[in-house]
């Protein structure tokens, strides 16, 4: 049932206006816009003024062509840089739309991964992104083609009409290095997967895969990878999925509630990133995400996986193939991700093998069902499939600075829990939902051994009610809670305070009202929140808290102290 009135979503209002510019949104929100807004606060700069190079201006959107634009290194403050912050400005015309994935690319490596909000026809909505892209230092120092892909159909489909343009800006802010300050440790290469024009790859099962050929330096001494992996079409709501055998009597999406993403290297397991579980301002309830938007809807922040075990291998001047697939996928995702290679300047090759590596090939999710179906043919119960990894990834390279070992340990545990009461006229499904990774990366270079542990979570609590009324009319009432979690500490001094720590958390309310013709005829009793905290490794601390009532803001508070409790109580 839920599914069947998730495309009422997109298609509540139809009108049409003129745009011909991008609205600069401040970057603090406003008490009384109904513009899309998020608790976390802008990235931090450093102090002095920043080169800044347009990547486009008032660029439109209203076809599935990909946009070229192009780059230069800025002219007045080359490198090092400080730090180099990504920043952009959208606007939808009012109309009917639905929300977009919007995906930007510099030589094909992603700079921004994100959706779009959805506009009424009243409303055009504007919002602001940014996020600190100084790790892709090295695409930055020479010239080069980007790409802005953000597909957006404009005209009449089904006899509906879908007249919402989007336009954007993007750029890129160069903070100068002060003088006597060490510039940031950043990777020498970025490698983009897939390392193409045309975007992400799309995933439709699990035999599907992102693979890309590559060859390192030599000289290789760490190796990241950034990904992303973005849940679309019948597997946008994953979340809400049951096992394929129950999936007709529960009117719901297969494959279970459970996705997972898995990297390669040379065909042999090397590392897992869980898929969060992002909803759209058009997902579920539209209202729901007026103004507060779910959490990273706007801008998804992509997984790291350390891959430095490998790093010995990845430098024998072989080439060797890295792979991206989702397990369970069903049709389908969109997978982008980053390679990020660190060399030793001090020498021309290293050497190094994997010693240890105990990840599976797959995960073994474990499925349990409880249904029932009583006389009157109601059925009510319980669905749930949880599935728990526990792994050792290590390995050694040699350097011009001796030998440094790596491991990584993993434990993962996931569980997706359903509850249903299902009748002829009402449908009820419950979700909570919990995601938890916890990683020991241990370095030993035969001088120090330090262990930096973190610590990761993405609760999701989902209530959706379909009630039909006696007359025949209906009310559709959602509850959502979503929550991530990112704790880093060192092992070596547990009791102590985390080197880093996030903590943000939206919760929202909405009913949608039909009449006994299944019309709709407004929305009800919505109210937002949201709270975001967070503690970077420079000891700086910031947060903000939103309310929202009836799609506008109602109350900002920020907080600018490390006024932490147990994230995990909160």
């Amino acid at each position: 049932m839920l599914h069947k009135t998730l495309a009422f979503s997109c298609c509540l209002l139809v009108a049409s206006t003129a745009w011909s510019q991008v609205v600069l949104v401040p970057n603090s929100p406003q008490i009384g816009s109904g513009n899309p807004v998020t608790a976390e606060p802008p990235v931090p700069r450093p102090a002095g003024t920043p080169c800044k190079v347009s990547l486009f201006s008032e660029l439109e959107f209203a076809n599935f062509t990909n946009k070229t634009f192009k780059y230069a290194p800025p002219a007045h403050c080359r490198g090092p840089w400080a730090k180099v912050v990504f920043t952009a400005d959208f606007t939808v015309t009012a109309g009917n739309q639905f929300d977009r994935t919007a995906a930007f690319y510099l030589g094909n490596a992603n700079l921004y991964y994100g959706t779009t909000a959805e506009p009424g026809a009243t409303f055009s909505p504007s919002w602001h992104v940014e996020r600190d892209v100084t790790d892709l230092t090295a695409l930055f120092e020479v010239a080069q083609t980007g790409e802005a892909d953000l597909g957006n159909f404009v005209g009449t489909s089904g006899g509906v009409l879908y007249n919402g343009l989007i336009y954007a800006n993007a750029a890129l802010e160069f903070y100068p290095l002060e003088h006597g300050t060490p510039k940031p440790d950043t990777p020498d290469l970025v490698i983009p997967l897939p390392d193409a024009a045309g975007g992400a790859a799309t995933l439709d099962t699990t035999a599907s895969l992102l693979m890309q050929t590559v060859q390192l330096p030599r000289n290789t001494e760490r190796v990241l990878l950034d990904v992303i992996a973005q849940s679309q079409s019948g597997d946008e709501f994953w979340y809400t999925c049951v096992p394929n055998d129950v999936a007709a009597e529960l009117e719901s999406c297969g494959n279970t509630g459970f996705r997972e993403t898995e990297i390669a290297i040379d065909g042999k397991a090397a590392g897992v990133a869980p898929v969060y579980p992002w909803i759209y301002t058009g997902g579920i309830d539209p209202f729901l995400w007026q103004p507060i938007v779910g959490i990273q809807t706007l801008d998804f922040k992509p997984y790291r996986v350390n891959l430095t075990p490998f790093a010995g291998l990845l430098a024998d001047g072989r080439t060797h193939t890295v792979s991206i697939g989702v397990y369970n996928a069903d049709s389908y995702f969109l997978a982008t991700a980053n390679l990020l290679v660190y060399v030793d300047p001090h020498a021309e090759r290293v050497t190094g093998a994997v010693e240890r590596n105990t990840l599976a090939a797959a995960p073994s999710p474990v499925v349990k069902e409880n249904l029932e179906t009583d006389a009157s043919g109601n059925l009510s119960g319980s669905v749930t499939v949880s599935s728990a990894r526990n792994f050792v990834v290590e390995g050694y390279v040699d350097t011009s600075h001796g030998r440094v070992e790596t491991t990584v340990e993993t434990e993962l545990a996931f569980e997706n829990r359903q509850t249903f009461s299902i009748t002829a006229s009402n449908y009820v499904q419950d979700i909570t939902q919990s995601t938890t990774v916890n990683t020991d990366t241990t370095v030993d270079d035969g001088r120090a051994r330090h262990t930096l542990r973190a610590w990761t979570s993405y609760p999701l609590v989902l209530n959706y009610a379909y009630i039909t009324n006696a007359n025949g009319s209906a009310k559709q009432t959602t509850q959502a809670e979503q929550h991530y979690l990112l704790t880093t500490q060192s092992a070596d001094d547990p009791a102590g305070e985390p080197l880093a720590r996030i903590d943000s958390k939206v919760e929202s309310t909405d009913t949608l009202n039909f009449d006994v013709n299944g019309n709709f005829t407004g929305n009800t009793a919505q109210s937002s929140s949201a709270r975001y905290r967070e503690k970077d490794l420079e000891e700086r601390c910031d947060g903000r808290s939103l309310e929202a009532v009836a799609g506008l803001l109602t109350s900002v508070v920020n907080d600018v102290g490390c006024h932490w409790g147990d994230p995990a109580a909160d």
